[in-house]
């Protein structure tokens, strides 16, 4: 049997499609050409109800999304804002783009924050902290938010990877004061490029949704409260514009997606679980376990290997590769957008020994919710193979 194709993304529903003819037939594809109820609002209306928030802002990209939540917190310009360091480069480009600085964090093994460094550069002086939940690894949010509360530092969310993941029952990226989503190809709700912040502060959505591209009064059809219609005049004029607009089409292709997230994300945590259990009968790879408040909603596995040299992993990914399985080592290319030393946009990367000694070991693969379990068994026996391939069998695999 060949090894599975891990990168195609599920078929758009075909409930999507008659949406998606009337709209080519109308060329009503502007978010802001229909008075009311424009695809985009009905999928910012869904979306928020959906998590349970009361506000909801499509725009162009999540990095559009965590940009625009820097720009709503009025931050003033070279703002220090702490990030892991374990995370994609659109995080730190985001802050730069926003006219901040990205401040680093350590991360550990597990591929959460460390919380004694977090409180070290809290204590530095910053003005904001943007946690990614990277790769759906949702670190201690309970100890993170008690800490930015402490010393009065608002808290964004970067939930990428994370839509479906909770925290104490509570969905990750609604426990700041902005969560911030992806629609991209890869992701678990699939539009090819487009992201969402949600928010329960009616003056942050306000400023968001105007600089967002809501010009003249076009803010009002985003839907009002008081509260928000009070914010919306408020800063009316006041901002710029960014134009980083989500449009009719790509909000018609998610919005049928949102019926299927609950089976994505029992499907993707299905398939991780499987493979997880696999993987950590080899001596040479261990699978972190999430933290126990945490119900994750993965795509993908991620998993350290233990006691292999760069010759060995360099052997290891090959290995793999010969049996048709991909496997990403983040610190072991000299391009890799997650590994914080090629970000060199930030000038000399700082010495954070944990993290870069975490990254030259913490392999990724793509595990889509739609792979049956024997797709993800191909997967597992062939990283299985490959590591004892390379490092032999120090005991049998199963007992």
């Amino acid at each position: 049997m060949l090894p599975p194709n891990v990168y195609d993304a599920e078929p758009i529903p075909v409930a999507a499609r008659a949406e998606i003819e009337r709209l080519l037939s109308s060329g009503d594809l502007f978010r802001y050409t229909a008075p009311a109820n424009a695809p985009v609002t009905l999928l910012e209306q869904d979306f928020a109800a959906l998590l349970g928030v009361r506000y909801a802002l499509a725009v162009s990209s999540c990095s559009a999304a965590l940009f625009l939540s820097l720009k709503a917190l009025d931050l003033p310009r070279g703002a220090r804002v702490v990030i892991p360091a374990f995370t994609f480069a659109a995080v730190p480009s985001a802050i730069v783009h926003a006219d901040c600085t990205p401040v680093l964090c350590e991360t550990g093994a597990n591929y959460r924050i460390d919380l004694d460094h977090f409180r070290q550069i809290l204590d530095s002086g910053v003005e904001a902290v943007m946690i990614s939940h990277m790769r759906g690894h949702t670190s201690d949010m309970d100890a993170i938010l008690a800490e930015a509360a402490a010393r009065g530092l608002p808290v964004i969310e970067d939930a990428a990877h994370s839509l479906g993941t909770t925290w104490r029952g509570t969905p990750i990226g609604t426990l700041g004061d902005i969560g911030c989503y992806s629609f991209q190809s890869y992701k678990l709700l699939n539009a090819g490029e487009g992201g969402i912040l949600v928010s329960n502060d009616a003056n942050l959505i306000a400023r968001a949704v105007i600089m967002s591209g809501a010009y003249e009064h076009n803010w009002a059809k985003h839907g009002t409260d008081a509260a928000l219609e009070a914010a919306f005049l408020r800063w009316q004029n006041a901002l710029p514009l960014y134009n980083l607009r989500l449009g009719n089409l790509s909000a018609a292709v998610i919005r049928p997606q949102l019926a299927e997230l609950a089976r994505r994300v029992r499907d993707g945590r299905r398939n991780h679980d499987h493979v997880a259990q696999r993987l950590n009968v080899s001596p040479w790879i261990d699978v972190p376990e999430k933290l126990a408040l945490e119900e994750r909603a993965p795509d993908s596995i991620q998993f350290n290997l233990i006691g292999l040299n760069d010759t060995d992993v360099a052997a290891f990914t090959e290995a793999a590769a010969a049996r048709g399985i991909k496997v990403q080592v983040f610190g072991a290319s000299q391009d890799n957008a997650r590994a914080f030393w090629n970000w060199r946009f930030l000038g000399e990367p700082p010495d954070l020994p944990q993290t870069r000694a975490m990254l030259m070991k913490a392999c990724y693969v793509r595990l889509p919710a739609r792979l049956t379990v024997a797709e993800c068994d191909l997967i597992a026996e062939a990283i299985l193979r490959a590591a004892q391939e390379v490092m032999g069998n120090l005991r049998a695999f199963g007992t």
